[in-house]
Protein backbone atom coordinates (compact mmCIF):
# COMPACT_ATOMS: atom_id res chain seq x y z
CA UNK A 1 0.00 0.00 0.00
CA UNK A 2 2.41 2.46 0.76
CA UNK A 3 4.68 1.59 -2.06
CA UNK A 4 1.82 2.43 -4.28
CA UNK A 5 0.85 5.43 -2.67
CA UNK A 6 4.71 6.50 -3.30
CA UNK A 7 4.42 5.45 -6.78
CA UNK A 8 1.32 7.48 -7.76
CA UNK A 9 2.71 10.33 -5.83
CA UNK A 10 5.76 9.74 -7.97
CA UNK A 11 3.51 9.92 -11.58
CA UNK A 12 1.68 13.34 -9.62
CA UNK A 13 5.71 14.81 -10.04
CA UNK A 14 6.27 13.72 -13.11
CA UNK A 15 3.25 15.31 -14.67
CA UNK A 16 3.78 18.34 -12.93
CA UNK A 17 7.44 18.58 -14.21
CA UNK A 18 5.69 17.81 -17.49
CA UNK A 19 3.32 21.07 -16.99
CA UNK A 20 5.74 23.07 -15.19
CA UNK A 21 8.17 22.49 -18.52
CA UNK A 22 5.76 23.33 -21.01
CA UNK A 23 4.55 26.54 -19.21
CA UNK A 24 8.44 27.53 -18.93
CA UNK A 25 8.94 26.65 -22.85
CA UNK A 26 5.96 28.42 -23.83
CA UNK A 27 7.19 31.40 -22.22
CA UNK A 28 10.27 31.36 -23.13
CA UNK A 29 8.77 31.60 -26.48
CA UNK A 30 6.55 33.92 -26.19
CA UNK A 31 8.61 36.58 -24.51
CA UNK A 32 11.28 35.53 -27.85
CA UNK A 33 8.59 37.13 -30.16
CA UNK A 34 6.11 38.81 -28.19
CA UNK A 35 5.94 42.01 -30.02
CA UNK A 36 6.25 39.73 -33.63
CA UNK A 37 3.15 37.94 -32.29
CA UNK A 38 0.81 41.48 -31.66
CA UNK A 39 2.12 42.33 -34.73
CA UNK A 40 1.73 39.03 -36.68
CA UNK A 41 -2.02 38.74 -35.17
CA UNK A 42 -2.92 42.33 -35.98
CA UNK A 43 -1.70 42.00 -39.78
CA UNK A 44 -1.77 38.90 -40.72
CA UNK A 45 -6.11 38.85 -40.10
CA UNK A 46 -7.58 40.11 -43.18
CA UNK A 47 -9.45 37.35 -44.40
CA UNK A 48 -10.12 34.08 -42.89
CA UNK A 49 -7.74 32.20 -44.78
CA UNK A 50 -4.98 34.08 -43.05
CA UNK A 51 -6.60 34.28 -39.82
CA UNK A 52 -6.79 30.57 -39.97
CA UNK A 53 -2.81 30.26 -40.72
CA UNK A 54 -2.37 32.83 -38.19
CA UNK A 55 -3.47 31.30 -35.98
CA UNK A 56 -2.22 27.81 -36.60
CA UNK A 57 1.50 29.56 -36.98
CA UNK A 58 1.55 31.43 -33.80
CA UNK A 59 -0.06 28.21 -31.45
CA UNK A 60 2.78 25.64 -33.26
CA UNK A 61 5.22 28.67 -32.39
CA UNK A 62 4.56 29.09 -29.09
CA UNK A 63 3.59 25.86 -28.28
CA UNK A 64 0.33 26.32 -26.25
CA UNK A 65 -3.03 26.30 -27.65
CA UNK A 66 -4.34 28.23 -24.27
CA UNK A 67 -1.83 31.30 -24.82
CA UNK A 68 -3.45 31.51 -28.79
CA UNK A 69 -7.02 31.80 -27.28
CA UNK A 70 -6.39 33.81 -24.53
CA UNK A 71 -4.37 36.26 -26.48
CA UNK A 72 -7.15 36.45 -28.92
CA UNK A 73 -9.97 36.89 -26.35
CA UNK A 74 -8.08 39.66 -25.09
CA UNK A 75 -7.35 41.36 -28.69
CA UNK A 76 -10.83 41.48 -29.12
CA UNK A 77 -11.78 42.81 -25.62
CA UNK A 78 -9.49 45.36 -26.50
CA UNK A 79 -10.82 45.99 -29.97
CA UNK A 80 -8.00 45.35 -31.84
CA UNK A 81 -9.26 42.26 -33.94
CA UNK A 82 -12.92 42.01 -34.55
CA UNK A 83 -15.14 38.80 -33.59
CA UNK A 84 -15.04 37.37 -37.68
CA UNK A 85 -11.12 37.18 -37.29
CA UNK A 86 -11.26 36.20 -33.62
CA UNK A 87 -13.24 33.01 -34.76
CA UNK A 88 -10.55 32.08 -37.47
CA UNK A 89 -7.56 32.58 -35.13
CA UNK A 90 -9.19 30.19 -32.49
CA UNK A 91 -9.68 27.56 -35.27
CA UNK A 92 -6.39 27.85 -36.90
CA UNK A 93 -5.18 27.35 -32.96
CA UNK A 94 -7.18 24.03 -32.87
CA UNK A 95 -4.37 22.89 -35.40
CA UNK A 96 -1.27 24.43 -34.31
CA UNK A 97 -1.67 22.27 -31.22
CA UNK A 98 -1.65 19.20 -32.36
CA UNK A 99 2.18 19.92 -33.28
CA UNK A 100 2.68 19.06 -29.70
CA UNK A 101 1.43 15.74 -29.87
CA UNK A 102 3.58 15.14 -32.67
CA UNK A 103 6.53 16.39 -30.75
CA UNK A 104 6.11 14.02 -27.91
CA UNK A 105 5.11 11.65 -29.84
CA UNK A 106 8.29 11.63 -32.29
CA UNK A 107 10.87 13.02 -29.81
CA UNK A 108 9.25 11.39 -26.10
CA UNK A 109 8.85 7.99 -28.04
CA UNK A 110 10.90 7.20 -30.29
CA UNK A 111 14.12 8.28 -29.36
CA UNK A 112 15.49 8.09 -25.73
CA UNK A 113 15.52 11.81 -25.05
CA UNK A 114 17.65 10.82 -21.43
CA UNK A 115 20.87 11.51 -23.37
CA UNK A 116 20.11 14.50 -24.62
CA UNK A 117 17.80 16.23 -21.88
CA UNK A 118 21.11 16.61 -19.48
CA UNK A 119 22.95 18.12 -21.60
CA UNK A 120 20.39 20.56 -22.84
CA UNK A 121 20.06 21.87 -18.97
CA UNK A 122 23.74 22.42 -19.19
CA UNK A 123 23.50 24.39 -22.08
CA UNK A 124 20.40 26.68 -21.00
CA UNK A 125 22.31 27.13 -17.09
CA UNK A 126 24.35 29.98 -18.63
CA UNK A 127 21.80 31.49 -21.11
CA UNK A 128 19.66 32.34 -18.05
CA UNK A 129 22.43 34.57 -16.25
CA UNK A 130 22.75 36.32 -19.30
CA UNK A 131 21.87 39.97 -18.81
CA UNK A 132 20.41 40.68 -22.29
CA UNK A 133 17.14 39.80 -22.50
CA UNK A 134 16.89 37.56 -26.08
CA UNK A 135 19.13 35.29 -24.34
CA UNK A 136 17.77 34.90 -21.35
CA UNK A 137 14.27 34.24 -22.77
CA UNK A 138 15.68 31.35 -24.92
CA UNK A 139 17.15 29.67 -21.98
CA UNK A 140 13.74 29.53 -20.78
CA UNK A 141 13.04 27.74 -23.55
CA UNK A 142 15.83 25.55 -23.25
CA UNK A 143 15.01 24.53 -19.80
CA UNK A 144 11.41 24.42 -20.38
CA UNK A 145 12.10 22.02 -23.06
CA UNK A 146 14.53 19.89 -20.94
CA UNK A 147 11.85 19.67 -18.18
CA UNK A 148 9.33 18.52 -20.67
CA UNK A 149 10.87 15.98 -21.72
CA UNK A 150 12.20 14.89 -18.43
CA UNK A 151 8.73 15.12 -17.13
CA UNK A 152 7.69 13.15 -20.32
CA UNK A 153 10.27 10.08 -19.54
CA UNK A 154 10.17 10.16 -16.21
CA UNK A 155 6.27 9.95 -16.41
CA UNK A 156 6.63 7.00 -18.37
CA UNK A 157 9.11 5.09 -16.23
CA UNK A 158 6.95 5.32 -13.26
CA UNK A 159 3.88 4.40 -15.47
CA UNK A 160 5.59 0.92 -16.40
CA UNK A 161 6.69 0.52 -12.62
CA UNK A 162 2.99 0.46 -11.63
CA UNK A 163 3.09 -2.30 -13.95
CA UNK A 164 -0.22 -0.85 -15.21
CA UNK A 165 -0.96 -3.07 -18.15
CA UNK A 166 -1.23 -5.71 -16.03
CA UNK A 167 -3.07 -4.17 -12.89
CA UNK A 168 -6.02 -6.66 -12.55
CA UNK A 169 -8.67 -4.22 -11.26
CA UNK A 170 -7.52 -1.25 -14.11
CA UNK A 171 -7.85 -3.70 -16.96
CA UNK A 172 -11.02 -5.20 -15.40
CA UNK A 173 -12.84 -1.34 -15.31
CA UNK A 174 -11.29 -1.16 -18.91
CA UNK A 175 -12.88 -4.13 -20.19
CA UNK A 176 -15.91 -3.76 -18.73
CA UNK A 177 -16.00 -0.27 -20.53
CA UNK A 178 -15.60 -1.68 -23.93
CA UNK A 179 -18.63 -3.53 -23.61
CA UNK A 180 -20.95 -0.19 -23.13
CA UNK A 181 -20.45 0.84 -26.62
CA UNK A 182 -20.90 3.89 -27.67
CA UNK A 183 -21.60 4.74 -23.64
CA UNK A 184 -17.90 3.71 -22.63
CA UNK A 185 -16.91 6.42 -25.48
CA UNK A 186 -18.71 9.10 -24.15
CA UNK A 187 -17.60 8.18 -20.81
CA UNK A 188 -14.22 8.26 -21.50
CA UNK A 189 -14.71 11.87 -23.65
CA UNK A 190 -16.01 13.37 -20.40
CA UNK A 191 -13.12 12.47 -18.13
CA UNK A 192 -10.88 13.71 -20.45
CA UNK A 193 -12.57 16.73 -20.25
CA UNK A 194 -12.78 17.32 -16.44
CA UNK A 195 -8.73 16.11 -16.57
CA UNK A 196 -8.02 19.14 -18.78
CA UNK A 197 -10.27 21.64 -17.18
CA UNK A 198 -8.89 20.77 -13.74
CA UNK A 199 -5.00 20.79 -14.90
CA UNK A 200 -5.99 23.72 -17.49
CA UNK A 201 -3.28 21.79 -19.56
CA UNK A 202 -4.37 19.81 -22.83
CA UNK A 203 -0.91 18.90 -23.79
CA UNK A 204 -0.62 17.31 -20.29
CA UNK A 205 -3.48 15.35 -20.76
CA UNK A 206 -2.41 14.44 -24.25
CA UNK A 207 0.87 13.02 -22.50
CA UNK A 208 -0.57 10.93 -20.08
CA UNK A 209 -3.33 9.59 -22.53
CA UNK A 210 -0.65 8.57 -24.91
CA UNK A 211 1.03 6.66 -22.39
CA UNK A 212 -1.60 4.91 -21.47
CA UNK A 213 -2.34 3.78 -24.92
CA UNK A 214 1.32 3.07 -25.49
CA UNK A 215 1.71 0.67 -21.86
CA UNK A 216 -1.69 -1.29 -23.54
CA UNK A 217 -3.58 0.02 -20.50
CA UNK A 218 -5.97 1.78 -22.74
CA UNK A 219 -6.88 0.29 -26.82
CA UNK A 220 -6.59 2.92 -29.46
CA UNK A 221 -11.08 4.06 -29.13
CA UNK A 222 -11.31 5.35 -25.80
CA UNK A 223 -7.55 6.67 -25.91
CA UNK A 224 -9.39 8.90 -28.47
CA UNK A 225 -12.08 9.34 -26.49
CA UNK A 226 -9.73 11.04 -24.24
CA UNK A 227 -8.57 13.05 -26.82
CA UNK A 228 -11.63 14.65 -27.75
CA UNK A 229 -12.55 15.15 -24.23
CA UNK A 230 -9.65 17.41 -24.24
CA UNK A 231 -11.32 19.59 -27.41
CA UNK A 232 -13.82 20.52 -24.74
CA UNK A 233 -11.87 20.63 -21.58
CA UNK A 234 -9.67 23.43 -23.35
CA UNK A 235 -12.39 25.79 -24.08
CA UNK A 236 -12.99 26.54 -20.45
CA UNK A 237 -9.61 28.35 -19.73
CA UNK A 238 -10.69 30.81 -22.69
CA UNK A 239 -13.91 30.93 -21.77
CA UNK A 240 -13.15 32.06 -17.98
CA UNK A 241 -10.49 34.39 -19.38
CA UNK A 242 -13.38 36.08 -21.51
CA UNK A 243 -16.20 36.16 -17.76
CA UNK A 244 -14.87 39.96 -16.82
CA UNK A 245 -14.66 41.24 -20.82
CA UNK A 246 -16.48 42.53 -22.71
CA UNK A 247 -19.67 40.79 -24.78
CA UNK A 248 -17.03 40.76 -28.08
CA UNK A 249 -14.72 39.09 -25.85
CA UNK A 250 -17.34 36.06 -24.42
CA UNK A 251 -18.83 36.05 -27.91
CA UNK A 252 -15.09 35.15 -29.11
CA UNK A 253 -14.74 32.42 -25.88
CA UNK A 254 -17.92 31.41 -26.98
CA UNK A 255 -17.24 30.47 -30.91
CA UNK A 256 -14.07 28.13 -28.85
CA UNK A 257 -16.53 26.28 -27.41
CA UNK A 258 -19.11 25.85 -30.75
CA UNK A 259 -16.02 25.27 -32.96
CA UNK A 260 -14.95 21.96 -30.48
CA UNK A 261 -18.37 21.08 -29.63
CA UNK A 262 -19.55 20.89 -33.29
CA UNK A 263 -16.44 18.58 -34.38
CA UNK A 264 -17.32 16.18 -31.27
CA UNK A 265 -20.98 15.77 -32.50
CA UNK A 266 -19.81 14.96 -36.07
CA UNK A 267 -16.96 13.05 -35.53
CA UNK A 268 -19.22 10.59 -32.91
CA UNK A 269 -21.60 9.80 -35.58
CA UNK A 270 -18.62 8.43 -37.97
CA UNK A 271 -16.45 7.68 -34.92
CA UNK A 272 -14.95 4.22 -36.05
CA UNK A 273 -14.71 4.57 -39.52
CA UNK A 274 -12.85 7.49 -39.25
CA UNK A 275 -11.05 6.26 -36.72
CA UNK A 276 -10.12 3.13 -39.00
CA UNK A 277 -9.02 5.42 -42.26
CA UNK A 278 -6.16 7.14 -39.91
CA UNK A 279 -5.11 3.86 -38.37
CA UNK A 280 -5.00 2.70 -41.64
CA UNK A 281 -3.17 5.95 -42.75
CA UNK A 282 -0.61 5.81 -40.34
CA UNK A 283 0.58 1.95 -40.76
CA UNK A 284 0.60 2.51 -44.96
CA UNK A 285 2.99 5.49 -43.97
CA UNK A 286 5.02 3.80 -41.51
CA UNK A 287 4.53 -0.29 -41.82
CA UNK A 288 7.18 -1.37 -39.76
CA UNK A 289 6.86 0.80 -36.59
CA UNK A 290 6.28 -0.91 -33.13
CA UNK A 291 2.80 -1.08 -31.76
CA UNK A 292 3.39 1.39 -29.11
CA UNK A 293 4.87 3.71 -31.27
CA UNK A 294 2.10 3.37 -34.09
CA UNK A 295 -0.41 3.91 -31.42
CA UNK A 296 1.32 7.03 -30.32
CA UNK A 297 1.46 7.97 -34.43
CA UNK A 298 -2.21 6.93 -34.60
CA UNK A 299 -3.88 9.25 -31.58
CA UNK A 300 -1.30 12.34 -32.93
CA UNK A 301 -2.58 11.84 -36.54
CA UNK A 302 -6.40 11.74 -35.35
CA UNK A 303 -6.05 15.18 -33.39
CA UNK A 304 -4.12 16.41 -36.67
CA UNK A 305 -6.90 14.87 -39.13
CA UNK A 306 -9.99 15.50 -36.65
CA UNK A 307 -9.04 19.36 -36.25
CA UNK A 308 -8.25 19.87 -39.86
CA UNK A 309 -11.03 18.31 -41.12
CA UNK A 310 -13.53 20.20 -38.50
CA UNK A 311 -11.77 23.70 -39.67
CA UNK A 312 -12.41 22.78 -43.16
CA UNK A 313 -15.85 22.30 -42.50
CA UNK A 314 -16.83 25.34 -40.62
CA UNK A 315 -14.67 28.12 -41.99
CA UNK A 316 -17.26 28.93 -44.37
CA UNK A 317 -19.77 29.39 -41.76
CA UNK A 318 -17.35 32.01 -39.44
CA UNK A 319 -20.90 34.39 -40.51
CA UNK A 320 -23.64 31.83 -38.86
CA UNK A 321 -21.36 31.36 -35.63
CA UNK A 322 -20.59 34.91 -35.45
CA UNK A 323 -24.27 35.35 -35.63
CA UNK A 324 -25.14 32.76 -33.49
CA UNK A 325 -22.86 33.71 -30.47
CA UNK A 326 -24.41 37.10 -30.80
CA UNK A 327 -27.91 36.07 -30.67
CA UNK A 328 -27.08 33.99 -27.42
CA UNK A 329 -24.22 36.93 -25.50
CA UNK A 330 -25.99 39.99 -25.83
CA UNK A 331 -24.19 43.23 -25.46
CA UNK A 332 -24.95 45.77 -22.14
CA UNK A 333 -24.28 48.65 -23.62
CA UNK A 334 -25.49 50.55 -20.26
CA UNK A 335 -22.58 49.42 -18.41
CA UNK A 336 -19.69 49.54 -21.68
CA UNK A 337 -18.95 52.90 -20.67
CA UNK A 338 -17.67 52.99 -17.61
CA UNK A 339 -15.80 49.92 -16.78
CA UNK A 340 -12.41 48.93 -17.73
CA UNK A 341 -12.51 47.96 -21.32
CA UNK A 342 -9.38 46.25 -22.23
CA UNK A 343 -8.11 44.43 -19.35
CA UNK A 344 -10.43 41.39 -18.33
CA UNK A 345 -10.21 39.82 -15.22
CA UNK A 346 -6.93 37.64 -15.92
CA UNK A 347 -3.87 38.16 -17.12
CA UNK A 348 -3.10 37.02 -20.99
CA UNK A 349 -0.56 33.86 -21.70
CA UNK A 350 2.38 35.80 -20.55
CA UNK A 351 3.16 39.47 -18.55
CA UNK A 352 5.47 40.96 -22.01
CA UNK A 353 1.82 39.91 -24.03
CA UNK A 354 -0.64 41.85 -21.03
CA UNK A 355 1.38 45.12 -21.21
CA UNK A 356 -0.41 45.52 -24.84
CA UNK A 357 -3.72 45.42 -22.96
CA UNK A 358 -2.38 48.21 -20.21
CA UNK A 359 -1.02 50.35 -22.85
CA UNK A 360 -4.90 50.19 -24.41
CA UNK A 361 -6.05 51.25 -20.96
CA UNK A 362 -4.16 53.71 -20.40
CA UNK A 363 -4.76 55.31 -23.83
CA UNK A 364 -9.03 54.92 -22.99
CA UNK A 365 -8.07 56.25 -19.78
CA UNK A 366 -6.57 59.57 -21.20
CA UNK A 367 -9.46 59.90 -23.66
CA UNK A 368 -11.96 60.13 -20.91
CA UNK A 369 -10.41 62.84 -19.19
CA UNK A 370 -10.38 64.96 -22.24
CA UNK A 371 -14.03 64.13 -22.11
CA UNK A 372 -13.81 65.35 -18.78
CA UNK A 373 -12.40 68.51 -19.47
CA UNK A 374 -14.52 68.84 -21.96
CA UNK A 375 -17.80 69.24 -19.75
CA UNK A 376 -16.05 71.54 -17.95
CA UNK A 377 -15.75 73.96 -20.37
CA UNK A 378 -19.72 73.59 -21.14
CA UNK A 379 -20.05 73.93 -17.43
CA UNK A 380 -18.27 77.36 -17.35
CA UNK A 381 -20.89 79.18 -19.72
CA UNK A 382 -23.89 77.00 -18.47
CA UNK A 383 -26.53 79.80 -16.66
CA UNK A 384 -29.31 77.34 -16.54
CA UNK A 385 -28.65 75.88 -12.66
CA UNK A 386 -30.51 72.55 -13.34
CA UNK A 387 -28.22 71.46 -16.64
CA UNK A 388 -25.47 72.79 -14.21
CA UNK A 389 -25.86 70.70 -11.75
CA UNK A 390 -26.15 67.94 -13.90
CA UNK A 391 -23.41 68.42 -16.14
CA UNK A 392 -20.77 69.29 -12.51
CA UNK A 393 -22.69 65.53 -11.17
CA UNK A 394 -21.03 63.77 -14.63
CA UNK A 395 -17.86 65.63 -13.60
CA UNK A 396 -17.93 64.32 -10.23
CA UNK A 397 -18.96 60.90 -10.99
CA UNK A 398 -16.38 61.42 -14.05
CA UNK A 399 -13.39 61.39 -10.96
CA UNK A 400 -15.20 58.42 -9.13
CA UNK A 401 -14.67 56.61 -12.15
CA UNK A 402 -10.90 57.84 -12.94
CA UNK A 403 -9.99 56.67 -9.38
CA UNK A 404 -11.05 53.73 -9.58
CA UNK A 405 -9.43 53.21 -12.62
CA UNK A 406 -6.25 54.44 -11.46
CA UNK A 407 -6.35 51.34 -8.87
CA UNK A 408 -7.22 48.92 -11.10
CA UNK A 409 -4.84 49.55 -13.70
CA UNK A 410 -1.84 50.15 -11.22
CA UNK A 411 -2.99 46.88 -9.65
CA UNK A 412 -3.24 44.88 -13.22
CA UNK A 413 0.37 45.90 -14.14
CA UNK A 414 1.92 45.25 -10.48
CA UNK A 415 0.56 41.80 -11.35
CA UNK A 416 2.59 41.62 -14.46
CA UNK A 417 5.29 42.87 -12.69
CA UNK A 418 5.35 39.93 -10.51
CA UNK A 419 6.12 37.66 -13.41
CA UNK A 420 9.27 36.99 -14.95
CA UNK A 421 9.68 39.84 -16.94
CA UNK A 422 12.50 41.38 -19.15
CA UNK A 423 14.64 44.48 -17.66
CA UNK A 424 13.45 46.33 -20.47
CA UNK A 425 9.51 45.36 -19.46
CA UNK A 426 10.33 46.35 -16.17
CA UNK A 427 10.74 49.83 -16.98
CA UNK A 428 8.30 50.26 -19.15
CA UNK A 429 5.98 49.04 -16.26
CA UNK A 430 7.21 51.67 -14.21
CA UNK A 431 6.96 54.77 -16.43
CA UNK A 432 2.87 53.44 -17.09
CA UNK A 433 2.43 53.69 -13.49
CA UNK A 434 3.86 56.88 -13.42
CA UNK A 435 1.56 58.22 -16.71
CA UNK A 436 -1.39 56.49 -14.89
CA UNK A 437 -0.61 58.70 -11.51
CA UNK A 438 -0.60 62.14 -14.08
CA UNK A 439 -3.74 60.91 -15.64
CA UNK A 440 -5.29 60.32 -12.85
CA UNK A 441 -4.48 64.06 -11.34
CA UNK A 442 -5.67 65.59 -14.71
CA UNK A 443 -9.06 64.39 -13.41
CA UNK A 444 -8.53 65.75 -10.17
CA UNK A 445 -7.86 69.30 -11.86
CA UNK A 446 -10.91 69.23 -14.47
CA UNK A 447 -13.18 68.24 -10.81
CA UNK A 448 -11.28 71.03 -8.98
CA UNK A 449 -12.31 73.32 -11.96
CA UNK A 450 -15.41 72.40 -11.98
CA UNK A 451 -16.01 73.07 -8.21
CA UNK A 452 -14.46 76.58 -8.17
CA UNK A 453 -16.70 76.93 -11.21
CA UNK A 454 -19.75 76.07 -8.78
CA UNK A 455 -18.42 78.25 -5.61
CA UNK A 456 -18.36 80.89 -8.25
CA UNK A 457 -22.17 80.41 -9.18
CA UNK A 458 -23.42 80.24 -5.37
CA UNK A 459 -21.51 83.51 -5.17
CA UNK A 460 -22.93 84.93 -7.72
CA UNK A 461 -19.72 86.19 -8.92
CA UNK A 462 -19.89 87.35 -12.35
CA UNK A 463 -16.51 87.23 -15.15
CA UNK A 464 -15.75 90.68 -17.33
CA UNK A 465 -15.72 89.92 -20.82
CA UNK A 466 -12.13 90.01 -20.49
CA UNK A 467 -11.96 87.89 -17.76
CA UNK A 468 -14.05 85.52 -20.06
CA UNK A 469 -11.77 86.15 -23.17
CA UNK A 470 -8.86 85.07 -20.97
CA UNK A 471 -10.48 81.86 -19.64
CA UNK A 472 -11.38 80.76 -23.20
CA UNK A 473 -7.67 81.11 -24.40
CA UNK A 474 -6.42 79.35 -21.63
CA UNK A 475 -8.94 76.58 -22.07
CA UNK A 476 -8.55 76.04 -25.30
CA UNK A 477 -4.61 76.06 -24.20
CA UNK A 478 -4.99 72.99 -22.60
CA UNK A 479 -7.27 71.16 -24.72
CA UNK A 480 -4.52 71.72 -27.47
CA UNK A 481 -2.22 70.14 -25.11
CA UNK A 482 -4.83 67.16 -24.25
CA UNK A 483 -5.33 66.45 -27.82
CA UNK A 484 -1.78 66.34 -28.38
CA UNK A 485 -1.19 63.87 -25.45
CA UNK A 486 -3.83 61.60 -27.07
CA UNK A 487 -2.40 61.67 -30.42
CA UNK A 488 1.12 60.68 -28.65
CA UNK A 489 -0.71 57.60 -26.77
CA UNK A 490 -1.44 56.41 -29.96
CA UNK A 491 1.37 56.21 -32.07
CA UNK A 492 2.72 52.91 -32.39
CA UNK A 493 6.47 54.70 -32.87
CA UNK A 494 7.96 57.89 -31.62
CA UNK A 495 11.12 59.83 -31.22
CA UNK A 496 12.07 62.37 -28.56
CA UNK A 497 10.79 65.04 -31.58
CA UNK A 498 7.39 64.56 -30.62
CA UNK A 499 7.60 65.87 -27.21
CA UNK A 500 8.44 69.46 -28.82
CA UNK A 501 4.86 70.49 -29.68
CA UNK A 502 3.72 69.87 -26.05
CA UNK A 503 6.62 71.38 -24.74
CA UNK A 504 6.34 74.52 -26.65
CA UNK A 505 1.82 74.41 -25.66
CA UNK A 506 3.11 74.08 -21.79
CA UNK A 507 5.69 77.26 -22.70
CA UNK A 508 2.59 79.03 -24.17
CA UNK A 509 0.27 78.45 -20.88
CA UNK A 510 2.61 79.39 -18.33
CA UNK A 511 3.84 82.58 -20.03
CA UNK A 512 -0.13 83.41 -20.42
CA UNK A 513 -0.79 82.61 -16.73
CA UNK A 514 1.91 84.60 -15.74
CA UNK A 515 0.93 87.50 -17.89
CA UNK A 516 -2.81 86.82 -16.37
CA UNK A 517 -1.83 86.70 -12.84
CA UNK A 518 -0.16 90.13 -13.15
CA UNK A 519 -3.19 91.67 -15.29
CA UNK A 520 -5.47 90.32 -12.26
CA UNK A 521 -3.37 92.37 -9.66
CA UNK A 522 -3.79 95.28 -12.09
CA UNK A 523 -7.71 95.09 -12.57
CA UNK A 524 -8.57 94.49 -8.86
CA UNK A 525 -6.27 97.67 -8.21
CA UNK A 526 -7.99 99.50 -10.93
CA UNK A 527 -11.49 98.23 -9.49
CA UNK A 528 -12.52 96.73 -12.54
CA UNK A 529 -13.94 93.86 -10.79
CA UNK A 530 -14.44 93.05 -7.05
CA UNK A 531 -11.44 91.23 -5.37
CA UNK A 532 -13.91 87.72 -4.59
CA UNK A 533 -14.17 87.96 -8.71
CA UNK A 534 -10.39 88.18 -9.19
CA UNK A 535 -9.85 85.28 -6.91
CA UNK A 536 -12.40 82.82 -8.45
CA UNK A 537 -10.56 83.79 -11.68
CA UNK A 538 -7.21 83.21 -10.89
CA UNK A 539 -8.00 79.90 -9.52
CA UNK A 540 -9.44 78.78 -12.65
CA UNK A 541 -6.56 79.74 -14.52
CA UNK A 542 -4.04 78.35 -11.60
CA UNK A 543 -5.66 74.89 -11.56
CA UNK A 544 -5.84 74.92 -15.59
CA UNK A 545 -2.21 75.89 -15.55
CA UNK A 546 -1.75 72.74 -13.22
CA UNK A 547 -3.23 70.75 -15.44
CA UNK A 548 -1.24 71.37 -18.79
CA UNK A 549 1.83 70.69 -16.35
CA UNK A 550 -0.01 67.09 -15.64
CA UNK A 551 -0.35 66.68 -19.30
CA UNK A 552 3.64 67.56 -19.97
CA UNK A 553 4.32 65.20 -17.54
CA UNK A 554 2.11 61.66 -19.19
CA UNK A 555 3.64 62.97 -22.78
CA UNK A 556 7.24 62.72 -20.77
CA UNK A 557 6.20 59.39 -19.84
CA UNK A 558 4.85 57.77 -23.13
CA UNK A 559 7.84 59.12 -24.90
CA UNK A 560 10.41 58.03 -22.74
CA UNK A 561 8.89 54.72 -22.51
CA UNK A 562 8.68 54.07 -26.63
CA UNK A 563 11.84 55.23 -27.50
Amino acid sequence: MDNTIFTVLKLLGSLALLMYGMKVMSEGLQKLTGDHLRNILGAMTTNRFTGLLTGAFITAAVQSSTATTVMTVSFVNAGLLTLAQAISVIMGANIGTTVTAWIMSIFGFQFNMSNIIFPLFAIALPLTFSKKSGRKSFGEFVFGFAFMFLGLTTLRENAMHMDLEHNQAILTFITSCKEWGMFSVLLFLLVGSIITMAVQSSAAVMAITLILCSSGVLDLYLGIALVMGENIGTTVTSNIAALTGNAQARRAAFAHFIFNFFGIIWILCIFHPFIDAVSGIVNYLAPNTPKEISITYTLSAFHTAFNICNVLILIWFIKPIERLVCFVIKAKPEDEEYRLRYITGGLLSTAELSILQANKEISLFAERTTRMFNMVKDAFYEKDEDVFMKTYNRIEKYENISDHMEIEIANYLTLVAEDRLSSESKEEIRIMLRAVSEIESIADSCNNLARTIKHRNEGKSVFTDKQNHSIDKMFELVTKALLQMNSVLKKPELSRDDINPSYNIENEINNYRNLLKQHNVEDINNKDYQYQDGVYYMDIISEAEKLGDYVLNVVQAVIEKKI
